[in-house]
């Protein structure tokens, strides 16, 4: 029997990443891994961009740019090397205009990228035009793609066959250049007969020629069964991973779904005892690295909750990081109703992360007191049209907080008239920090903001999770002075210079002085208010200067929290006497932040 030969794309080192660290890996630890599945013969592998692009540059102190050059060295010229791009929201959360859309295209094609898989989370059409233009003509590969996922139990509208027919011939009606077509479900909970349908009429509408790729994870438990449904339906192409980075919130693994195939009319094409050698090369390669028990687990929850893996666990890596997983239940129990009340756009990055922000918030503040930015853009239009309409009153509620007024305006129309968007905005960040003005570090800026400039400064924080005991300290220069401390599994760059340490590229003054009261004591003694902070995050932004005058609600710094930016509002007016902390420091709900009086 002539077997059809279905084609691989190896998601170990993006999606297997994002789906089970959180994407926070050093490029120098998998490299070895990467060369092994090379040698042994596997030619596709997707190894850029979705949170690729951020977490090098947020938790690995990193430059993506850098990683993607190292990656294709190791790989050589003729590897196919994919990446994944966010439609009109390229590599970041928020939106971009034209000209940073393009240059995205621009620079992926230039540091190793061959092919870009392209899709929008809210199957918007409008939002993959521009997008995939820019693609093709910088020289790279396009995959379009229609994001899948199944409804909350009990709910109808979309993300049916038909509603996936309508994405497609849309697609087709735009006149989208495309060179090969995939249906990405982020979180596994498309039911096996759709995904099987959902191929198998779009192959009658596109035809013999046409190549057609599924993508799907294990988080719901039913991902290798979506696989096979997939092929049987007509599928060219599936993506797979290894271990320690496969089942659970990541892709099916390759040897798994070599071993589901047996006996079966498909073939892989693959050496399985070279990928197993891969994989305990793999393995060793990660040993070091924290597995969070979640990644591993099947939880079907998510079908009701669809919460993609790679949202998953670098939401929980932040929620570890910021004590509050004990929360994370009640969380994914919440993104249920908004899911529900949000228009049905995908739960796949950025609106997955928007779900999870949001939910995130009920639990914390109360049922739809504070709005997360993201998703009430979203449900306003700001991110294109939803599949359905959102709840009304979710509308009123993010057009109250957030003073906005519903648009139906196109993305990139928007974010062109926007003065704080594009490589004119991002040029102004660099030259106001003394950076060099480049196309990178202006794309870097454009995409990452603020934590961007600061990588690029050298304050860049270390996030990445490895297993070791909760303290150590170990010497990286002869002297001595040079240390790489691990606390609690994070890692701190010190450098020592006599009064002057440096913590992660952070200068703090360590010398002994006599008779000075702390800043706390000595304000609140004065009869000043510790404004506090209301959650634990990170000091973004300090928008105020001690001695300033400040009315009551006057913002006086921005925390980010699980990818949010929240604001800490003076509780009364007066002069800011003191500010107690610094741009990067990570805080804890109630710490105090400042003194007012």
């Amino acid at each position: 029997m002539t077997k059809k030969l279905i084609k691989v794309m190896d998601t170990s080192f993006r999606d297997g990443f994002q789906s089970v660290y959180g994407a926070r890996v050093f490029v120098d630890d998998f490299l070895p891994a990467l060369k092994s599945a090379v040698e042994a013969g596997i030619r596709h592998f997707e190894t850029a961009g979705g949170a690729r692009f951020q977490s090098p540059i947020f938790y690995c102190n990193e430059n993506a740019f850098e990683t993607m050059d190292k990656i294709r060295a190791a790989v050589g010229p003729d590897v196919n090397l994919q990446s994944l791009a966010r439609g009109v929201n390229v590599v970041g959360l928020d939106s971009q205009p034209r000209d940073m859309i393009n240059l995205h295209a621009k620079l992926f094609k230039k540091h190793g990228v061959t092919t870009v898989r392209n899709f929008d989370a809210l199957n918007d059409v409008n939002n993959l035009i521009y997008s995939g233009q820019c693609i093709k003509d910088n020289g790279l590969k396009h995959e379009v793609t229609i994001t899948m996922m199944e409804l909350p139990i009990g709910c109808t509208g979309a993300h049916d066959v038909d509603f996936y027919e309508r994405v497609l011939r849309n697609i087709l009606d735009a006149g989208i250049p495309f060179d090969s077509i995939a249906f990405k479900d982020a979180s596994g909970t498309s039911a096996p007969r759709k995904v099987y349908e959902t191929i198998k009429r779009t192959r009658e509408i596109l035809g013999a020629d046409a190549h057609i790729r599924f993508h799907s994870h294990e988080t719901a438990g039913t991902g290798l069964a979506a696989y096979l449904a997939a092929l049987d339906g007509g599928a060219d192409g599936i993506d797979l991973a290894m271990k320690p980075v496969s089942g659970g919130t990541a892709q099916p693994d390759i040897v798994s779904m070599w071993h589901a195939l047996k006996g079966s009319e498909y073939d892989l094409g693959i050496d399985i005892n070279k990928i197993l050698e891969t994989e305990e090369i793999f393995k060793e390669c990660m040993k070091d690295y924290f597995l969070p028990p979640e990644a591993l687990a099947v939880n079907p929850m998510i079908i009701s909750s669809p919460l993609p893996g790679g949202a998953l666990t670098a939401n929980t890596q932040m929620m570890r990081d910021n004590g509050v997983m004990d929360k994370f239940p009640q969380v994914v129990a919440a993104m249920k109703e908004v899911v529900e009340k949000g228009g049905f756009a995908t739960s796949v990055t950025p609106v997955s992360q928007f779900y999870f922000q949001q939910a995130f918030n009920n639990v914390m503040f109360g049922s739809w007191k504070k709005m997360a930015e993201g998703y009430g853009k979203m449900v306003l239009g700001y991110f294109g049209k939803t599949p359905c309409e959102p709840d009304a009153e979710v509308i009123k509620i993010a057009e109250e907080q957030l003073g906005l007024q519903p648009t139906t305006e196109l993305v990139v129309d928007l974010n062109d008239k926007d003065p704080n968007k594009g490589i004119k905005a991002a040029t102004k960040m660099l030259e106001e920090a003394g950076l060099d003005v480049n196309e990178e570090n202006i794309f870097i800026a454009g995409a990452c903001k603020e934590k961007g400039i600061m990588f690029l400064q050298g304050k860049g924080q270390i996030g990445v999770r490895k297993n070791c005991p909760a303290q150590t300290c170990a010497p990286v220069s002869p002297t001595g002075s040079e240390y790489t401390v691990k606390v609690n599994g994070k890692s701190y760059a010190i450098k020592l210079d006599g009064d002057k340490a440096s913590v992660n590229g952070k200068t703090y003054d360590i010398s002994v002085k006599e008779g000075i009261e702390s800043k706390s004591t000595a304000d609140t003694s004065a009869g000043g208010a510790e404004i506090k902070a209301g959650v634990p995050g990170n000091v973004l932004r300090i928008e105020v200067s001690e001695g300033d005058s400040v009315n009551e609600g006057d913002v006086i710094m921005v925390l980010e929290a699980m990818k949010m930016e929240i604001e800490i509002k003076s509780t009364k007016a007066g002069t800011v006497q003191s500010i107690l902390v610094s741009q990067g420091d990570k805080v804890v709900t109630g710490q105090a932040l400042a003194v007012v009086g």
